[in-house]
């Protein structure tokens, strides 16, 4: 009984290892070295707002962020921008339907980012966290464990991951990427060298568009990351102390019985 419970487990873990490589291997993630990882990272805000430029100029017009709403743009520990400006963002890009209205109007902070199902894209609110980066060998997700689950890495490298090489099939033209499950994806190379022109004047190279915007989406799905990350590290801080104070304690206490046992 016990043999045929293992070889059951054996089986149900090496199918899906099977059917990944029968899909077209592992994909390559580059590992980024992004300002916000690791226990004690923060967002830049400096690139969270290049970063929403990218979206607004060249991603929008695809793809949605229908999750995110727009006042947190002027949150701190995200792109931060003034209320007015902010204001201004929502009024000038979107427009928003109204059912109250029965028609468009113009956007206002206080409305979220609107869908976008056009194209058939997804909407990309959440995809930092629904896309994992890392697996480990054979799919286990040992990496996950040290390089965290990669999102963002896994957009900036299928953003930077185009080899030039096309082909069509049933119609449909098809893209080589070397991050992509499977080597081949339908949507084209949306990031080009100087496709923005940032305003502080940073680069705007493919791969630091890429960085940029990855981190701008990485945002969107954790608005809230670094005040857990905050609340995490004062919590662990806090035990530390307590469980040295109790250590302590305990020692005071029981000192006395320890030595009266000692001498009888």
């Amino acid at each position: 009984m016990f043999k045929q419970l293992a070889f059951a487990a054996v089986i149900s873990f090496a199918l899906p290892v099977t059917s990944a490589f029968a899909a077209g291997g592992a994909a390559h993630i580059e590992d980024f070295d992004f300002s916000f990882e690791g226990p004690l990272g923060t967002f830049d805000e400096n690139q969270l707002q290049r970063g929403l430029q990218i979206y607004t100029e060249g991603c929008s017009g695809c793809h949605g962020l229908r999750y995110v709403p727009i006042r947190t743009l002027a949150d701190a520990g995200g792109p931060h921008l003034p209320a007015d400006q902010v204001r201004a963002y929502a009024e000038q890009n979107f427009e928003i339907f109204d059912a109250d209205l029965d028609d468009y109007r113009v956007a206002k902070e206080t409305d979220n980012f609107p869908a976008n199902d056009s194209a058939g894209a997804p909407d990309l609110s959440l995809m930092a966290k629904a896309r994992a980066g890392f697996h480990g060998p054979l799919g286990t997700g040992i990496n996950q464990l040290v390089k965290g689950m990669g999102g963002a890495e896994y957009i900036a490298s299928l953003l930077t991951g185009y080899t030039g090489e096309e082909k069509e099939e049933a119609g449909v033209v098809l893209y080589e990427n070397t991050a992509f499950p499977g080597g081949w994806i339908s949507m084209p190379p949306p990031l080009y060298d100087d496709m923005v022109e940032f305003v502080d004047g940073h680069a705007a190279d493919t791969h630091h568009l890429a960085e940029d915007i990855s981190a701008f989406l990485m945002w969107t799905a954790e608005p809230k990351m670094m005040a857990r990350q905050q609340t995490g590290l004062t919590a662990v801080i806090f035990l530390s102390l307590l469980t040295v104070l109790l250590y302590l304690t305990n020692k005071r206490i029981w000192a006395p019985i320890k030595r009266a046992a000692k001498s009888s």
